[in-house]
């Protein structure tokens, strides 16, 4: 009964954790990483075919965006999560997939021209329909059995819309033990979705740290400083930018916009316009809409039952072929614009700071976190130019960051949720070093729990509590191997797994078989 620590270790995104236990073999989140990769994660320690199955908290990419490479690589197993996360996993991934493609074919366009090899995507739409056709939804607080002396419960983190908390339960010989992975542990107070729920017993907890030394600095009022910023944009006769994460951050902000126009906030312009230009953004919001019952605060259900759609008003305009996207920055009239991804890393984002980034009378908002090595965090650090589809962009337009409006818990947040449980032994993983090891120590000194702080690779026996390689050295990241060589690994898990399958053949089809694969190798040894 062991667990190893793979993905988020002193890092905020590519969570990942694996567990060994009644036989099983099994995955907590496989995310991508996205900004700056400061650690190489040590790899999964089998191969993608001996995965039993899947834990996943919560659909965004940095928890469930590598999933498309675990199936590419044979995993056939069950990925379980609750229901609204498989509804949000089934386009997420999908677009996903989408970008890895596009930007593919792209790059290879482009490469030509300078005699460069073609690009490969991550994976493909195939691979993503994989992990779709693999999704099993359930309900909160319905505990599902996933094997002998297995079992996990999933309750609402109040992070994203289906964003759980899981309790893990393992039986073994006669021992029990019960592991917490909080998930992304949400904001109180977000719009549309509920409060955080709490655990109270747990013998470990893996917990994440994005805030952990740190405060928001929530404006008392958001709708109100939300529509000065756009106020005082709308007089330069500029637009209002707003980076969004499609899924989450978009509908909050939608909520918002619902109440300022309502209210007539924004004198200058009470009827402006704001452009959704994300088509990921407008499938999302179909989703929070057929999962009101469940997943709504009861704000959220009291508009409902009125007969008031929370996150529509007039004045919201969708945009979702190309033509209509395009046509948002040749419309003259001062405008609000939303839009994907939130930390500008990819999507119709990048076009949208290409036209307005160099006009000084724009804006462009923030309301997110944006991780290390960003073109979000960059442009929030101060950078006076950017480049944008190999283009240099000037950077002239106010950059602003509103705060507060984070779909993560704070430090004061961490507390309150770690504070209910029955003294557990604890893991912080999800945060940038800093803030991690920061929040490591907080748990020890002010809590007096047994607080640890791992890297990638440490692996720990369950059932005593101690580490089997307490501290492995961290190696740092110089360079992100090639597409085509991660795609080659997956593809070498599945040939192991087919080979480790194949014992029951007739020695014809074993010969054959063999054959093959010598006839193969020996065509690429001559390379």
């Amino acid at each position: 009964m062991k667990v190893m620590f793979i993905g988020a270790t002193h890092e905020v995104t590519g969570s990942c954790t694996y567990i060994e236990a009644c036989g099983k073999r099994f995955l907590v989140d496989f995310g991508m990483e996205q900004g700056l990769n400061a650690f190489d994660n040590v790899k999964v320690p089998c191969a993608p075919g001996e995965i039993d199955f899947v834990l996943l908290t919560h659909a965004h990419i940095d928890h469930s965006g590598l999933l498309p490479l675990l199936c590419a690589g044979g995993f056939k197993g069950q990925i379980h999560c609750q229901s609204a996360t498989a509804n949000l996993c089934s386009i997420m991934l999908r677009d996903s997939a989408h970008i890895q493609e596009f930007e593919a074919e792209w790059r290879s366009r482009k490469g030509k021209r300078k005699g460069k090899q073609e690009v490969e995507p991550l994976y493909t739409m195939s691979d993503a329909e994989l992990v779709i056709r693999a999704l099993c939804p359930h309900e909160y607080e319905q505990p599902v059995k996933l094997g002998e002396g297995i079992s996990a419960l999933f309750r609402d983190a109040g992070h994203l819309l289906g964003s759980s908390g899981i309790e893990v339960t393992l039986t073994e010989e006669g021992q029990t033990r019960t592991i917490i992975f909080s998930g992304d542990i949400g904001n109180t107070d977000i719009p549309l979705i509920r409060d955080p729920q709490y655990f109270s017993h747990a013998d470990y907890a893996v917990m994440e740290s994005t805030y952990g030394n740190r405060f928001h600095e929530k404006p008392a009022d958001y709708p109100t400083a939300l529509a000065k910023v756009i106020d005082e944009t709308f007089a330069r006769g500029g637009n209002v930018v707003i980076p969004s994460f499609a899924v989450g951050r978009t509908q909050e902000l939608l909520y918002y916009f619902r109440q300022i126009k309502q209210a007539g906030l924004v004198k200058s312009f009470p009827d402006f316009p704001v452009y959704v230009d994300s088509p990921l953004a407008i499938e999302a919001t179909a989703v929070f809409n057929r999962n009101e019952d469940s997943c709504y605060d009861e704000e959220a259900v009291g508009f409902v039952r009125k007969g008031v759609n929370p996150i529509s008003f007039k004045g919201l305009n969708i945009a979702v072929t190309s033509d209509e996207s395009r046509a948002i920055n040749f419309n003259k009239t001062p405008k609000v614009i939303i839009s994907a991804s939130g930390m500008c890393e990819a999507g119709r984002i990048k076009h949208h700071l290409k036209h307005n980034l160099w006009r000084s009378e724009c804006t462009v908002l923030f309301v997110g976190y944006q991780a290390v090595g960003t073109l979000g965090r960059k442009l929030v650090e101060g950078a006076k130019n950017v480049k944008l589809f190999g283009e240099d962009i000037n950077v002239a337009a106010k950059i602003l960051v509103l705060p507060g409006m984070s779909g993560h818990a704070d430090k004061a947040g961490l507390d309150r949720w770690i504070s209910v449980l029955d003294k557990p032994q604890v893991f912080v993983i999800h945060g940038e070093a800093e803030s991690a090891e920061s929040y490591t120590a907080h748990l020890h000194d002010d809590f007096g729990l047994d607080s640890h702080c791992p890297y990638s690779g440490a692996e720990l026996d369950l059932l005593t509590g101690d580490f089997v390689n307490a501290k492995p050295m961290p190696a740092v990241h110089t360079e992100r191997e090639s597409t085509p060589y991660i795609r080659l690994k997956a593809a070498a898990d599945r040939l192991q797994q087919l080979v480790k399958m194949s014992s029951g053949l007739t020695n014809k089809e074993l010969a054959a078989m063999t054959d093959t694969l010598n006839n193969l190798c020996a065509k690429w040894e001559q390379k």
